[in-house]
């Protein structure tokens, strides 16, 4: 019985290392995509949507069933805690990595747009998050998840500047709008996506450390703040 639970609890690491794998090229290939005016690479996230709900699916049963068939205690239930919110937080990158590209697909003009407001620093900075975390949860650094966190505020900044930037732009010609709106919505898109990427170093922290931190998301003040620094506030 003890082998069997070890070989579930293996192939379910397995599984989502595989699924964080996937997400990540999804995200790679939809920034790809929306700063070079590639439909075709747009179009290959957008298939390939399913295939991350598949998986996605195929980890919360296998979570399930562990959860039925043992009585996982400690470190192992951190694991599958940990697994289920993982999880969850990929399929939601994967949404936003196919949003991203179905933006494309709706407004081919968006490269012309996104090199003039400077778009590639923020998709760089959002890659190295969701790519960092992924990094985080493979090798069980809470180092490197504290990093990434502290990280999260620099592109909620520089989200605002590009934000601020676009909406100037659309004041001062009109001709530019309806491109400059879908600018706004992967600019949404990017920024929820890095804050999936602090849950997936929140819940990194917490299997390693087994520490509950939360990300502020703040402009001033620390990046994060644990459950005690909560209560005392």
């Amino acid at each position: 019985m003890h082998r069997s639970f070890e070989d579930s609890l293996d192939k379910l690491r397995t599984r989502l290392i595989r699924m964080g794998s996937i997400v990540e090229e999804q995200v790679e290939f939809s920034f790809r995509a929306v700063l070079k005016g590639d439909e075709q690479i747009a179009q290959l996230v957008m298939e390939r949507d399913d295939k991350v709900d598949k998986l996605d699916m195929k980890i919360d049963k296998q979570c399930q069933k562990i959860f039925a068939l043992h009585q996982p205690v400690a470190s192992d239930l951190r694991l599958l805690l940990a697994a289920l919110k993982i999880n969850n937080e990929l399929e939601r990158i994967g949404d936003l990595a196919f949003n991203i590209a179905r933006n494309l697909i709706e407004q081919p003009q968006l490269p012309e747009l996104a090199e003039k407001l400077g778009l590639e620093r923020l998709t760089q900075g959002v890659h190295t998050m969701v790519k960092g975390s992924l990094d985080a949860f493979v090798n069980n650094d809470p180092e490197l998840a504290y990093q990434i966190m502290r990280t999260d505020n620099h592109i909620d900044t520089l989200t605002r500047e590009i934000f601020d930037e676009t909406v100037a732009l659309m004041k001062r010609d009109g001709s530019v709008i309806e491109t400059a709106v879908g600018i706004l919505m992967v600019l949404r898109n990017l920024e929820r996506m890095a804050d999936q990427a602090s849950n997936i170093c929140e819940n990194v922290i917490f299997l390693v450390e087994a520490k509950l931190v939360r990300a502020t998301h703040a402009e001033n003040g620390p990046p994060f703040q644990t459950d005690a620094d909560r209560d005392e506030d």
